[in-house]
C-alpha cells in the first residue's frame, strides 16, 4: 500500500527528478534570455531536454592513458555531490529537506567539490587541452572560491547561525540583506558565475581555444551527468543567493520570480562582458574581490560590536 509513496517523492520533491528538470528549463532560459539580448531567436523549450538525451543514449569512450575507474567515477561523484548539496537548500518555496547545524560549510564543500572533479577529469587525461583546460579550472577556483564564501558567510554572521534553514527564516524576518549588504550581494553573484566558468569567467572551457577545457575527452553519458550536475548547481546557487540576500523564497511564486531575475543579470552579464583571460581572473577578482569581501566582513562584525 506504501509503495507508490517513495515514488511520488522521488518525480516532485526539490531534491529528485524535479530538480533535475527544473534545472533543465533553467538553462534553457539563461540560453534564451542571452539569444534576445544578442538579436536571435535562441533554443525552444524542448532543446536542453533532446540535448540531455542525446548525450545520454550516445556510446561513452574511454580514452586511452586513463584511470578507467576514475574517469567513470567523477561524474556521478561530482552529480551525487551537488544533488546532496541541494537536501540542505530551501528550494521551490520549500523547506530544506534535511537540515542540520553547521550545514552552510557542508554546502559549500559539496558544491566546490563539482569544480575539483572537473579538475580531476582534465588531469586524469593525457589530451593537452584537457590538461590546460583542468589547470585554468583549479587556478581560477582559488580566485573565486574565497570571496564566494565569505559572500555566503555574511549572512550567517547577521543571523549568528551556519544552518542554512535558520538564515532563511532571519533574512525573511528582516531588512534584505542586499540592502545592508550590497557588496556581498555582487560578489556572491559574480562568484557564482565563476563556480559555473560563464563567461566572462569561461577561460577553463574555451571553445575557441581548448576545445571544451577539462572535459574535452568526455562523450555521451559521462559528458551528460557533468552537464546535468551543472545546471544543479545553478539552480542551487540562485536558490542560496535569493535566500540568503532577497527576504527569502516563501512560495514557489516567489523563488521563480527571484531567481529568474538573478538569471536575468548574470544573462547580461554573459552577453556584456568579454572573456577574461586566466591571469586576469586570478589578479583582478582575487585582489578586488577578496578585498571588498573582507571590508563588508569588517564592517559586519563591528556594528556587531557596537
Amino acid at each position: 500500500m506504501n509503495t507508490p509513496h517513495p515514488l511520488i517523492c522521488l518525480l516532485f520533491f526539490p531534491c529528485g527528478l524535479f530538480l533535475i528538470i527544473a534545472s533543465l528549463f533553467y538553462e534553457w532560459l539563461d540560453r534564451k534570455i542571452i539569444a534576445r539580448f544578442q538579436n536571435r531567436m535562441g533554443p525552444r523549450l524542448y532543446q536542453p531536454v533532446a540535448d540531455l538525451f542525446k548525450l545520454l543514449s550516445k556510446e561513452e569512450i574511454i580514452p586511452l592513458g586513463v584511470n578507467r575507474t576514475l574517469f567513470i567515477a567523477l561524474p556521478v561523484f561530482a552529480f551525487a555531490c551537488v544533488m546532496t548539496a541541494s537536501l540542505y537548500v530551501p528550494l521551490f518555496g520549500f523547506k530544506s529537506a534535511w537540515s542540520l547545524r553547521g550545514d552552510l560549510i557542508i554546502t559549500m564543500y559539496l558544491l566546490s567539490a563539482m569544480t575539483v572533479c572537473l579538475g580531476m577529469a582534465g588531469a586524469n587525461s593525457i589530451n593537452r587541452f584537457a590538461v590546460v583546460g583542468a589547470t585554468r579550472t583549479l587556478t581560477q577556483l582559488f580566485a573565486y572560491e574565497g570571496p564566494f564564501m565569505l559572500a555566503l558567510l555574511m549572512p550567517a554572521l547577521v543571523a549568528q547561525t551556519w544552518t542554512i534553514s535558520e538564515i532563511a527564516d532571519y533574512a525573511a524576518n528582516h531588512t534584505w540583506l542586499i540592502v545592508t549588504q550590497p557588496v556581498g550581494f555582487v560578489i556572491a553573484v559574480i562568484g557564482l558565475i565563476g563556480k559555473l566558468e560563464l563567461p566572462p569567467f569561461d577561460a577553463p572551457e574555451a571553445e575557441s581555444e581548448i576545445v571544451s577545457g577539462a572535459l574535452s575527452e568526455y562523450s555521451g553519458r559521462g559528458l551528460g551527468v557533468f552537464h546535468i550536475a551543472k545546471n544543479v548547481e545553478l539552480v542551487v546557487g540562485l536558490a542560496l543567493i535569493a535566500v540568503f540576500y532577497l527576504g527569502g523564497v516563501g512560495n514557489p511564486l516567489q523563488f521563480a520570480i527571484k531567481t529568474i531575475i538573478l538569471l536575468g543579470a548574470i544573462a547580461l552579464l554573459q552577453s556584456t562582458l568579454t572573456r577574461l583571460r586566466i591571469d586576469q581572473t586570478v589578479g583582478l577578482w582575487w585582489q578586488i574581490g577578496a578585498i571588498l569581501s573582507l571590508l563588508q566582513l569588517l564592517i559586519i562584525i563591528l556594528v556587531r560590536v557596537e
